[in-house]
């Protein structure tokens, strides 16, 4: 049960995330979260870099599409001066936003990632719906509540895990 939490990849960063890599892999398609995944929970607008990094993505052909357990006011701002599709109040880590966003995007499982900074949500939720996953370490060290509990329960799965051997990366 708990190796539905375990990501297929880590990163420090969607930065570390090469679109040229993605595209060599097959993958025609990003589902991303949004909050601490590409800027700062309380960060209204991309970033100058993150802007570039979805130009960069967009130019390997690959799709994005937003998908947030944020409300609509919140994730509209961010997503619409970039033209990226959007789900809010998705409800991770159920699956129907996932498929929704895959079916969206016309695309296959096999050709889509999920990028996140939870385990609970992005990587739970992906992982069930049979995605291949990237967790990222959080923008920001500042968390809302219900994530601040998300992280006290991510913590000890991850320590859980990386007393079995299953991490390969540190923390």
């Amino acid at each position: 049960m708990l190796k539905k939490f375990l990501p297929n990849e880590h990163v420090k960063s969607v930065f570390e995330i090469s679109p040229s890599k993605l595209k060599e892999l097959g993958i025609k398609g990003v589902i991303t979260d949004l909050d601490n995944t590409l800027v700062e929970w309380d960060r209204p607008s991309a970033t100058p870099e993150l802007v570039e990094w979805f130009a960069d993505i967009k130019k390997n052909g690959i799709t994005v599409t937003i998908v947030s357990n944020n409300q609509e006011p919140r994730v509209k701002e961010f997503a619409d001066p970039l033209g990226i599709p959007f789900i809010y109040e998705a409800r991770k880590p159920l699956i129907r936003a996932f498929n929704r966003a895959i079916r969206e995007m016309n695309l296959q499982k096999d050709e889509v990632v999920v990028i996140g900074d939870q385990l609970l949500t992005d990587v739970l939720g992906g992982n069930r719906c049979g995605l291949h996953t990237i967790l990222v370490v959080p923008v920001a060290q500042t968390d809302g509540f219900f994530t601040k509990f998300n992280r006290f329960v991510e913590r000890r799965i991850l320590t859980w895990m990386k007393r079995r051997g299953m991490l390969y990366w540190e923390d």
